[in-house]
């Protein structure tokens, strides 16, 4: 049910590009005119409202042609979700289902505008405010200096063929997270009001990670949470645009102003919100999800260890590094290839020489068991030069992107001269499966796929391949890093390899080779190809380095409507794909660029964005991974180690430790820069083991979050405010993460350190142990120093929590599974605890039979819960009790006393150990 409505959502969306429009010759590009609109012919309805819009006065025709009339939609979905939808008169209306609200939309009719309270809470200022009372005076010269775009000439409602804008008052610097792809230099927590505010730009695009720049994905969605100082209560709510249209959303504060705005100028496409009522940061991505689509389900598996690098250049390198981690006894589930599998770097390929199919297919089956692969799909296919080709394309079936007089569209990526698949085509979902069915036939048998370069990336600007020599074999058409005169020559910072050498040692001859701290981290009329309103795209021209905007789809559609969409688009396909080809198992997919309803179909590698070897970019990785969280996409998680350049020892040590908590592990590093699979330094080595095990222990943990995932949208990383929202010193933080809502992880972020400041919520009410020692935290006003040495990562456990754990951490995540379990609790002030654990076979999809398991401690007692109809045969081998303030005299289990306990007093911990207790009924234990 819900992907036809899905559906129907992106055909509003792809309207746009059917729009017959006028052309005006020359545009004000000034608002100040503008006279917005007249709200007309009201329709009310206990679900919600339609109306017409009339234009209040002469077109301004600003940065485009002024629509006369527009309809109005404004629908009560569910209790938690609000629609308002603005669009020309002449799209097809939606279909209002029977739901009430706490969110209420009010509205003002002449000139119109709109705003959205809570019924809960009807004195609360307005959630959403477009009402030009509530907004700033204008005109205001540019609020961020050097950019005269950002000047405010007005705010109606602006709704042209090629300029919509929509504007509403925020509180003075209020709380916005969400809105990206971005690196955001503010952090996780939006900037909305130092050096005038910030600008989200809507277009994707290939770029390594630019701060405060448009990169790969697009997603118009934000959590705003708001604290009442006086009633020290919280409430959090979300906005979402549905529209794949290029745009910038500006989140600016006038100077001396009291308050802060957020104004949406879209190229194209519709105006068409929703609005989550929350009132909790969780329970917004929740209902979010629910719109969208909720996360794919993935293989246990997925949660292991994966190593890859651009620059394993034959199945000897690669089955090398497979011996390498075994040899040091560094667990290892998945092995990855990067385009060094191609021939001649074709998608569907091996090279004949250095990855003959014979010997892939031998390495995978043989050699590399029980380990799985996973090879990189580029998204520009290799044009058809000759007969002799590998891959045939079949042109004339019109399963590629087209020129606008019809021919076919070939831009230049790391083959040479390309085609790119066109996914609104019927003909594109049968060839792309029958493509990646014959690579896997002909010896590359992966067990998932990883999508690359899908922004979409072109190297040359427009069609470069209409009138050229398509025989020219060239390639690539850029320098590959580690060629002759392209040496990999960067270093963290604080690392000189011109002093210490380029091995990337810690040390160097006995001298620490870091010497300083952490510094800075560096319509058939329309104008297709260069709308009126510039957004603030980092190419400058939306053409450069992807498509070009006039590029066309079937159906009619052009790139500049559709363009965020279609990493989307691919990963949808590629997604079905793997469900024919390995039918009854869980697909796998990592994606470079995502769109609203990517996690339906993939995950995604925070990678190329947080590609640089400096120590800055191992802290964006965590605003990273939680906003991904919010976009309804958790499996994600960084290159381990950087990418881009050299690593050093240390910095790899941190990052692999961290990484042990993203949901997403993977060492990746580029061609030429120094190795660093963790078994080169002894000191990574011995920290890799340690954090792998770790997590390996976790995977009962990591499991039950990613099914809660899968079947509610609960995020499975979070910020610290997402559990305590009234705590406003929390608001902003974000160098510490918690692993669901009882693993609080405090990892170190600079160079050249032993220990780490950490914040530890709750404000006392909270107990926090130390998840490796049991120890509880001495954090005096909220904070404590942590000893962090190079081969520790701090967590700590929320008193409260009770983990399903795996016993025996093994070298795979099959073995560990096979394992005995382990149950840690850790008691609250009240004795109390609770915990849950998720249980299935890890790989059918989708699940047919599962367990949950809940633990519930009282004063004394465990009381242990399942159901379900899968038959879990492993036992229940330890249980952990911390915060037990007496030395018991009896401890039962099942109704029987045993005597193969343990009290720790100094730890308040008891350990009742070689209990082999059965998870597929009831049990309780007693002290």
């Amino acid at each position: 049910m819900f992907s036809i409505r899905w559906l129907c959502l992106v055909g509003a969306v792809l309207l746009h590009g059917l729009e017959v429009r006028s052309q005006s010759t020359t545009f004000s590009k000034n608002v100040s005119s503008c006279a917005g609109y007249s709200l007309q012919s009201l329709q009310e309805s206990s679900t919600g409202l339609v109306a017409r819009l009339s234009l209040a006065g002469a077109p301004c025709n600003a940065f485009g042609n002024d629509f006369n009339n527009l309809t109005l939609q404004v629908t009560y979905e569910t209790e938690t979700r609000l629609r308002v939808r603005i669009a020309d008169s002449g799209n097809q209306q939606f279909t209002i289902p029977d739901s009430s609200s706490d969110l209420v939309f009010n509205h003002e009719s002449s000139p119109f505008a709109f705003w959205i309270t809570r019924r809960s809470n009807p004195n609360a200022a307005p959630l959403f405010d477009t009402r030009l009372s509530s907004l700033p005076k204008t005109p205001i010269a540019p609020v961020i200096a050097g950019d005269d775009s950002t000047a405010l000439d007005g705010f109606p409602l602006v709704f042209e063929d090629q300029y919509l804008q929509l504007t509403s008052s925020l509180p003075l610097d209020t709380n916005i997270y969400g809105l990206g792809e971005v690196v955001a230099s503010s952090g996780f927590r939006r900037n909305v009001v130092s050096d005038g505010g910030s600008i989200q730009t809507l277009w994707a695009r290939d770029a390594g990670d630019p701060t405060d720049q448009n990169i790969y994905g697009t997603h118009p969605v934000y959590l705003e949470h708001r604290f009442n100082e006086s009633t020290q209560e919280a409430q959090t709510h979300g906005v979402f645009l549905f529209s794949s249209s290029g745009g910038d959303i500006m989140l600016l504060t006038p100077p001396d102003s009291t308050q802060s705005l957020i104004q949406y100028r879209m190229i194209g496409g519709v105006l068409d919100f929703y609005f989550f009522s929350g009132p909790s940061p969780q329970a917004v991505i929740e209902q979010y999800g629910a719109l969208v689509g909720l996360p794919s389900w993935l293989p246990s598996w997925a949660f292991g260890f994966h190593l890859c690098r651009w620059g394993y250049v034959s199945v000897n390198d690669t089955m090398a590094q497979v011996a390498g981690m075994r040899e040091a006894n560094i667990p290892l589930e998945v092995m990855w290839n990067d385009i060094d599998l191609y021939h001649a770097f074709r998608d569907f390929t091996s090279d004949p020489v250095s990855f003959p199919g014979d010997e892939v297919r031998s390495f995978i089956q043989q050699l590399l068991r029980p380990f799985l692969v996973i090879p990189i799909v580029d998204a520009a296919v290799a044009h058809l030069a000759n007969a002799t080709d590998v891959v045939s394309l079949n042109p004339d079936t019109g399963t590629f992107v087209k020129n606008p007089d019809g021919s076919e569209y070939i831009g230049q990526v790391w083959p040479g001269y390309t085609v790119f698949p066109d996914w609104f085509a019927n003909t594109t979902q049968q060839w792309w499966t029958e493509a990646l069915g014959n690579w896997s036939t002909g010896g590359v048998e992966f067990s998932g796929l990883w999508l690359d370069m899908n922004e979409i990336s072109s190297f040359c600007t427009g069609s470069c391949g209409t009138g050229a020599d398509l025989n020219d074999l060239s390639i690539p058409p850029i320098a590959i890093p580690g060629t002759p005169g392209n040496a990999v020559t960067d270093y963290p910072e604080c690392y000189n390899s011109a002093v210490s050498g380029p091995s990337g040692n810690i040390t160097v001859n006995g001298a620490l080779t870091c010497t300083n701290r952490l510094g800075a981290g560096g319509q058939p009329q329309a104008n297709l190809n260069s709308p009126p309103y510039a957004i603030h795209d980092g190419n400058g021209a939306l053409s450069v380095n992807t498509l070009a905007t006039n590029a066309t789809h079937a159906g009619g559609f052009v790139e500049l409507d559709v363009h965020n969409m279609w990493g989307m688009m691919e990963e949808k396909t590629t997604h079905l794909a793997l469900q024919e080809l390995q039918p009854g198992k869980r697909p796998v997919m990592i994606s470079r660029s995502t769109f609203p309803s990517s996690g339906k179909w993939t995950g995604h590698w925070v990678c190329d964005r947080l590609i640089f070897l400096v120590w800055e970019y191992l802290y964006y990785n965590i605003q990273g991974i939680l906003q991904f969280q919010i976009f309804q996409i958790p499996f994600v998680g960084a290159d381990t180690c950087g990418f881009q350049g050299n690593t050093d020892e240390e910095l790899c040590n941190r990052w692999m430790e961290l990484s042990a908590f993203a949901p997403f592990y993977r060492n990746h590093n580029q061609r030429g820069a120094i190795s660093q699979e963790p078994y080169r330094w002894a000191s990574v080595a011995n920290s890799s083991r340690i954090a792998i095990a770790t997590r390996y222990s976790l995977l009962p943990y990591w499991t039950s979050l990613f099914a809660n995932a899968s079947t509610r949208g609960t995020p499975t990383v979070r910020a610290l405010w997402y559990e305590f929202p009234t705590e406003p010193e929390l608001f902003g933080v974000d160098k510490q993460f918690l692993v669901g809502a009882d693993l609080l992880v405090t990892p170190v972020l600079l160079p050249n350190v032993t220990s780490v400041e950490g914040i530890f919520p709750g404000r006392g009410t909270v107990t926090w142990r130390d998840f490796y020692t049991h120890a509880v935290v001495n954090a005096s006003n909220g904070t404590a120093t942590l000893s962090a040495p190079l081969n520790h990562i701090n967590v700590h456990i929320r008193g409260g929590a009770a983990i399903l754990l795996h016993a025996e951490p093994g070298y795979t995540t099959t073995e560990t599974r096979n394992g005995p379990f382990a149950l840690l609790v850790s008691l609250d002030s009240s004795q109390n605890a609770f915990g849950s654990a998720y249980i299935d076979d890890g790989i059918t999809n989708p699940p047919v039979e599962s367990r949950t398991l809940t633990f519930v401690a009282k004063p004394n007692r465990l009381e242990i819960n399942s159901n379900g109809n899968f038959t879990v045969a492993q036992k229940l081998q330890q249980i952990t009790i911390l915060g037990v303030t007496e030395k018991p005299s009896e401890v039962s289990v099942a109704g029987k006393s045993v005597n193969t306990w343990e009290f720790i007093p100094t730890l308040q911990k008891l350990v009742v150990s070689n209990v082999s207790v059965a998870l597929n009924s009831a049990e309780t234990v007693t002290w």
